[in-house]
C-alpha cells in the first residue's frame, strides 16, 4: 500500500512542478481542451461507481472484475464452477489485492468529500455545479462505506482510520474489524441524515441522483451489516438492525440496487466478455446449484442456466482438477455441450448485476424474526411470511411464475426446526450471479447452505476459505503494521476466521 501512495505522491509532485511552468511559454502546447484543470466531482463519482462492476483487460487473456462481479465468492459458495483453469475453486489463490480500491474509488470519494468541505473549493464551479455540497458529501460517504465494508468483510482488520491520508501517513495501521464496523454504522447513519434537499448529485448512474434511493441503499447496507453481528455482537446487531429498518430499506423489486452494464465494450458484462469476447468459457453454473434447483423443481433453473445438448440442465462439477474438468464438453453459446452454461439473462453484453434486492431483504427480515430481533422474541409466523415473500420476490424478479406446490414441498415448506438453513439456502439461490460477497458472508456466519469443499484442495487445511490474504505489498512496505495485525488477528491465511465469524 505504501508503494502506491508513494507513486501517487511522485505523480502529484510532477504535476505540481510542470504546473509551475507558464502556459504562455509554450503557446497552446500545454493546454489540453479535453482535460479539466480542476477535478470535476461528477466525473469522480461516475468513476467510483463504475469501479463496482467494471471489466478491465489485464492481459490479452485475462480480465479483472469489479467487486460485485468478482468470481471468488461465487466459487467459494459453489454457485458457479470453473471449467478450464480450476485453481481458484480449489482455493489455490491466497492473496487478493486491495490497492486498486484505495487508489481509485476510495481516493475519488475522499476527494469529493474534501472538495465539498473545504471553504476554498466548495463553491467552485467544478464542485457546486454537480449538486449541493451536503448531497455530494452524503453520497460519497455512503459509497465509501460500501467499499470499506466489502474490504473488512474479506480481510478482517484493515487500514481504515489512517488510510487515505496521502503524504501525511504512508504506512497506515490496521484497525480492528469491530472498530471499523462501529465507524461504518456511524458514517452511514450520518450520511443518510445529511441530504439537504438541495440540487441533486450529478454523475450518478446508480440512482440518477435520487435521494430516496441513496437513503434506502445506506439503510440496507446497515441492515446487512447488523445481521453480520448475529454471532460476534448480537446485542449491537439487534439494535442497529431495527434502526436501519426504521430508516427505510428496499421495499419492493422496484427498489432493487442494480449495476447497469452497457451494450458496448466500454462497460460490458463480465461473463459476456469471458464468453463472447475472449471465447474462454471459464465458468458455468455449478452442479451444486443446479442439483438444488432440480430437486425443488425450481422454475428459475431455466433462467439461471442454458440447456445442455440433451435439453436438460446439468451443472459443472465443482472443484475438479484441470485434467478432470477437461473431460467435460462445455460447448458455447451457439452449440450446447454436456454441462449448462450461465443463462443468457446473466451473460448478455448489457446484463445487469443485482447488488441488493428486495428478495434478499425479505430473507434477512425472515432471519431477524426467527432470531427475535424485530418482535422481541422468535416469531415463526412472521419469519415464515417474510421467507415466502422472499421466494416470491426472487421468482418475480427472474420473470417466472411459481406454483403453490413449490412452497409446500419438502425442503421448502417453512419448518421452525430448520428455518435458518431454509432461509439462507433460498437467499443463496436468489443471490445467483449477484453480489457474491453477501452469500459468502452468510455462509461463513451460518454454515448454510451446506457445502462440501473441493475434493482436490490446494490450500492449508483443505477447507473453503473464510477470509482472503492481504495485498502482497503490505509485508514489505508496511511491515510493522502488518506484523502487528497478524499477531492480533491470526495468520494471514485463508483459514483464519475474522472477528465477525469466529
Amino acid at each position: 500500500m505504501k508503494k502506491n501512495i508513494v507513486n501517487l505522491f511522485i505523480i502529484a509532485t510532477t504535476v505540481t512542478i510542470l504546473g509551475s511552468c507558464k502556459t504562455s511559454d509554450f503557446g497552446d502546447l500545454n493546454t489540453s481542451p479535453n482535460s479539466p484543470s480542476q477535478p470535476v466531482t461528477s466525473l469522480l463519482l461516475t468513476s467510483a461507481e463504475r469501479y463496482m462492476g467494471r471489466t478491465t483487460a489485464v492481459t490479452s487473456s485475462t480480465t479483472a472484475a469489479g467487486i460485485i462481479n468478482q468470481v471468488a465468492p461465487k466459487l467459494y459458495t459453489q454457485q458457479i464452477s470453473e471449467t478450464l483453469y480450476t485453481s481458484e475453486s480449489r482455493y489455490n489463490t491466497k492473496i487478493y489485492n486491495y490497492t486498486g480500491v484505495f487508489n481509485s474509488p476510495l481516493q475519488d470519494l475522499t476527494t469529493i468529500i474534501k472538495l465539498n468541505t473545504d471553504a476554498e473549493t466548495k463553491s467552485l464551479p467544478n464542485v457546486i455545479a454537480n449538486g449541493s455540497n451536503a448531497n455530494q458529501i452524503a453520497v460519497a460517504r455512503i459509497l465509501r462505506a460500501f467499499y470499506f465494508q466489502n474490504m473488512t468483510d474479506r480481510w478482517g482488520d484493515i487500514p481504515y482510520s489512517e488510510a487515505l491520508k496521502g503524504n501525511e501517513i504512508l504506512t497506515p495501521k490496521f484497525d480492528r474489524q469491530q472498530a471499523v464496523y462501529a465507524d461504518l454504522f456511524k458514517e452511514l447513519k450520518e450520511a443518510g441524515a445529511q441530504f439537504d434537499g438541495g440540487a441533486p448529485v450529478q454523475g450518478d448512474f446508480l440512482f440518477d441522483g435520487s435521494v430516496d434511493k441513496w437513503k434506502k441503499f445506506a439503510a440496507t447496507i446497515r441492515m446487512n451489516m447488523a445481521l453480520r453481528l448475529s454471532k460476534a455482537d448480537p446485542a449491537t446487531g439487534k439494535a442497529e438492525f431495527n434502526l436501519a429498518l426504521a430508516d427505510g430499506v428496499i421495499n419492493s423489486n422496484a427498489d432493487n440496487v442494480v449495476y447497469r452494464h452497457l451494450g458496448e465494450a466500454a462497460n460490458e458484462n463480465f461473463i459476456y466478455y469471458n464468453y463472447e469476447v475472449s471465447g474462454r468459457y471459464d465458468y458455468a453454473i455449478s452442479d451444486v446449484m443446479v442439483n438444488k434447483l432440480n430437486a425443488y423443481k425450481d422454475p428459475r433453473v431455466a433462467v439461471y442456466a442454458d440447456p445442455t445438448d440433451k435439453g436438460t440442465y446439468v451443472g459443472m462439477p465443482y472443484g475438479l482438477t484441470q485434467a478432470l474438468a477437461g473431460q467435460y464438453v462445455k460447448g458455447n453459446v451457439d452449440k450446447p455441450g454436456q454441462v449448462s452454461l450461465i443463462g443468457k439473462a446473466f451473460r448478455s453484453q448489457n446484463s445487469p448485476v443485482k447488488v441488493f434486492t428486495y428478495a434478499e431483504v425479505m430473507f434477512t427480515k425472515a432471519e431477524a424474526y426467527k432470531l427475535g430481533w424485530i418482535t422481541g422474541a422468535p416469531d415463526d409466523a412472521q419469519a415464515s411470511a417474510a421467507y415466502r415473500a422472499g421466494i416470491a420476490a426472487s421468482m418475480a424478479d427472474n420473470g417466472v411464475s411459481v406454483p403453490e406446490s413449490y412452497y409446500t414441498q419438502s425442503g421448502v415448506a417453512y419448518s421452525p426446526a430448520t428455518a435458518i438453513e431454509q432461509i439462507i439456502t433460498q437467499k443463496w439461490i436468489a443471490n445467483y450471479m449477484g453480489y457474491g460477497y453477501e452469500a459468502w458472508s452468510d455462509w461463513r456466519r451460518t454454515g448454510f447452505p451446506r457445502l462440501t469443499p473441493s475434493p482436490f484442495p490446494q490450500n492449508i487445511g483443505g477447507q473453503i476459505p473464510v477470509r482472503q490474504a492481504y495485498t502482497n505489498d503490505e509485508p514489505s512496505l508496511n511491515k510493522a503494521n502488518y506484523d502487528a495485525v497478524v499477531a492480533a488477528q491470526g495468520p494471514d491465511e485463508l483459514n483464519t476466521p475474522i472477528w465477525l465469524f469466529k
